[in-house]
């Protein structure tokens, strides 16, 4: 898991250094807008994406071991239909 204190900036600085970073996110809880401990970094290119999981997978980041794999495209409930995440996403869980 990340972090309580990991937040969407440090992702960016942290994964910032393999690649073009487009976008992090530190997934919360609805409610209490607390870390869920996952996250998801957007790279411009695979490249970027495969150099960081090299570099980063099983390393500490904010005192936290954390896995860092491509992230699946997950079927969404209710009807809406699912929700693309591009193979440049990592997710971020341990």
């Amino acid at each position: 898991n990340l972090s309580w204190n990991t937040n969407d900036e440090a992702l960016r600085l942290a994964f910032g250094e393999h690649g073009t970073v487009t976008d992090t996110i530190v997934m919360r809880d609805r409610d209490t807008q607390r870390s869920r401990g996952f996250g998801f970094v957007t790279f411009s290119t695979s490249q970027e994406a495969e150099a960081a999981i090299a570099a980063l997978h099983e390393q500490e980041l904010d005192g936290r071991l954390i896995k860092v794999n491509i992230a699946k495209v997950r079927g969404g409930g209710g009807g809406g239909g699912g929700m693309f995440i591009s193979i440049w996403e990592l997710d971020l869980r341990f």
